[in-house]
């Protein structure tokens, strides 16, 4: 490392260790790292890689680094007891949901029979252009009675791989083809009784490659400015807790280098 590379990487460890850069802080972008640390580019990108590698910082996006985020301070307690299963008996069951009862006993509690519910795994991807638009569709949901805006997504097939499932959903629902998919995360939307493992993608760009396939599952679609969601939520037009947890990832993440360009 030469004499310049070495001072813009103290430099820029310097801005951490102080804490003039916190954790999840995006670092000023190349061109203004070049500039304003008197440095080239290809010299610059060296140091970057070099502290990205020794995961001082974290690339985020085309281009785009920032400070990792802290590790979570809470700790989970280890000495609590999990509930005891003693056995499961079907109720009801057919390809698209099985009701059962479960004979659980809590810590300290009698044990009883439980109902739950047990779904389809579900894949969901969250779609980005490069103008901070969210690719959605605009539906009617006969359960609710209710139209509203929804994110593409869909039953994982069995045998199939969650994220190839989120890549064929929004090319049927949307005719659109995501570049790229990033897992961000898994849950369950109803964990107190419901069985259904929904996984959330975050696509980084799309080509339109043709009009929807899935007749009955397609409806107007439309690429939604991030800065009408908080509006969409207070009308109540977001529907599915995936479509939620999809557009709240993206505004907490806005200019942290995760919604990126589309095609």
């Amino acid at each position: 490392m030469g004499p310049k590379s070495a001072r813009v990487d103290r430099t820029i460890r310097g801005w951490i260790e102080s804490g003039e850069l916190s954790p999840g802080d995006k670092l000023p972008s190349e061109r203004a790292l070049a500039e304003d640390l008197d440095i080239g580019r290809t010299a610059l990108r060296q140091v970057l890689a070099r502290l990205v590698a020794e995961k001082v910082i974290e690339v985020r996006g085309r281009s785009s680094y920032q400070v990792p985020s802290r590790a979570p301070s809470v700790e989970a307690p280890d000495d609590l007891e999990p509930w005891k299963l003693h056995g499961e008996r079907t109720i009801y069951d057919n390809r698209w949901i099985k009701l059962t009862l479960m004979d659980v006993e809590p810590p300290g509690v009698e044990r009883f029979e439980h109902h739950v519910v047990r779904l389809h795994h579900v894949a969901i991807a969250a779609v980005v252009d490069d103008r901070e638009r969210v690719l959605m569709l605009w539906r009617y949901r006969f359960v609710t009675q209710q139209w509203g805006w929804e994110l593409p997504g869909g039953i994982v097939d069995e045998g199939e791989d969650p994220h190839a499932t989120a890549m064929r959903e929004v090319e049927e629902e949307t005719g659109w083809r995501p570049a790229k998919l990033d897992h961000f995360v898994t849950y369950q939307p109803m964990i107190g009784m419901v069985d259904s493992p929904h996984e959330i993608y975050v696509g980084h760009g799309a080509k339109h490659v043709g009009e929807p396939t899935d007749v009955e599952e397609a409806g107007h679609v439309a690429w939604v400015p991030l800065s009408d969601i908080p509006g969409l939520m207070a009308r109540d037009e977001l529907l599915g807790s995936g479509t939620l947890v999809g557009l709240l990832h993206l505004l907490a993440s806005r200019g942290q280098g995760v919604a990126t360009a589309a095609e």
